[in-house]
This record gives structure tokens, sequence and C-alpha cells, in this order.
């Protein structure tokens, strides 16, 4: 993403509003898009400074970053790697991206990501086509850039899609569920509606309409960067 605009600041009525304050928000998510990272050696150097900035959160959000930062750090890089590839790459029920678990391989969700670009755009960002736009580390990134409003819209609207990665990954036992575990408690608990979809999904899954996503610009097979492809300097321009 490029930035374009000055953000836009307004929440739409039907948004629920945020019980921690934006700052609080904001660090969390740049924590929690560093932790969804794929895992590299500058990854592990920029443990340290997570931890500090886990430390900074309500404890409902920093424990579960810093359970997950020991264990990573136990794994250890190779072990690690291996095991991001198999549970984000190789796995539909831990699909990073958000619109999956509601429209599959549906034209539907050619639409919906187009629907993500949009209100990137109208937030002053810009994503370049070699990105997924609904992929989490992007609205995460958004968000923590500036984009608030936006990200926490989009994130609230596909509530879904984060309550069924977290089940995925706890049925896994994966070591990134905590750090769902943490973006989940960032956000507002879950309606009666977006629990009855979720139990919906559960059962009858996303759709399986297979049309790929070409004619809008999006390639599926392409593995998306972060916004902030580098989010250890945001935490480091914090003093963390």
């Amino acid at each position: 993403m490029t930035q374009l605009l000055p953000p836009i600041t307004r929440r739409p009525a039907d948004v629920p509003r945020r019980e921690l304050p934006d700052d609080v928000v904001r660090l969390a998510w740049q924590v929690i898009s560093l932790c969804l990272e794929y895992p590299t050696e500058d990854l592990f150097g920029s443990l340290p400074a997570a931890r500090l900035a886990a430390a900074r959160l309500p404890a409902a959000v920093g424990e579960p970053l810093t359970q997950f930062m020991t264990e990573l750090e136990r794994l250890g890089l190779a072990a690690a790697q291996r095991d991001y590839v198999d549970t984000f790459d190789y796995t539909r029920k831990c699909a990073l991206h958000l619109t999956y678990y509601t429209y599959g391989d549906s034209r539907k969700r050619g639409v919906a990501l187009v629907q993500f670009k949009q209100a990137y755009r109208k937030a002053g960002l810009e994503v370049t086509d070699d990105e997924l736009p609904d992929h989490l580390s992007i609205v995460l990134d958004a968000g923590a850039a500036g984009a608030l409003e936006v990200a926490w819209d989009l994130l609230n609207r596909h509530r879904v899609g984060i309550e069924l990665l977290a089940l995925g990954l706890e049925s896994r036992r994966s070591i990134w569920h905590p750090v769902v575990a943490a973006l989940q408690a960032s956000l507002p608990a879950v309606d009666g509606a977006q629990a009855a979809e979720v139990e919906r999904l559960l059962r009858e899954g996303p759709e399986t309409e297979d049309v790929g996503l070409e004619p809008y610009g999006i390639d599926p097979l392409l593995q998306p960067e972060p916004f902030n492809p580098y989010p250890r300097d945001d935490l480091a321009a914090l003093g963390v």
C-alpha cells in the first residue's frame, strides 16, 4: 500500500465502538501483524522489542502474544518455518484471507475483494495487484498505520472469518492460536448473528463455485506481503 490522501475517521453506524483506547489497539495490531509474519531471522531478532510492546498491552491481549513468542523461540527457526507453511499455506481452515471463510472460491469473493480495495482507497491507501487486500496482516497493518476506522470496520464485518480461523488453529493446537486469540481480545464480543453464522459455516463450509479471481485483477495464488513488510520498524519507532 501507498499513502495517498489523509485517512477518513468516520465509523459506520452499525459497527461497534472500540472498548480499548485507539493507541492500544494500534500497538496491539502492530504486534499481532508481526507475529503473523513468515518466520525469518529478522523476525526472531525483533522478538525482544515485540515482548516489550506486548507488556504494555492489557493482559487479555498481551499475555497470549508473549506466550506465542516464547513458544516460537522454543520451536526454533527451521521448525517454525515448516509449521507456518503447513498451517497457513496448506490448510484451508486456517487461511489468513478473511473473505475465503464466507465466499470460498466463488464469484462473490472477487466482489468482496474489490470492496476491500475500495475501502482502503477511501482511507487514502492503495493496495497493489500483488497483494490480496483481505489478508489479515494487510488489514491490521492498515489500521496500525493510520486507517484505524477502515480496518476496524473490515475486521468487524468479517468477524466470522476471524472466529473460524481461531477455531481452525485451536483444533490443530497451533502455536499461532494465541496470536489470533489476542486479536479477538482487541475486538468486541461476538454477537448472536455472528455466532449463528459461524455455526452455519462450520456445518456447510464456504461457497464452492470455482470461477477464479482473475477477472478482478487478483491472482489467488499470490502470497501477499503485509501493508508494512517490516512492522518491527513500527515497534522501533515507538521506542520499544
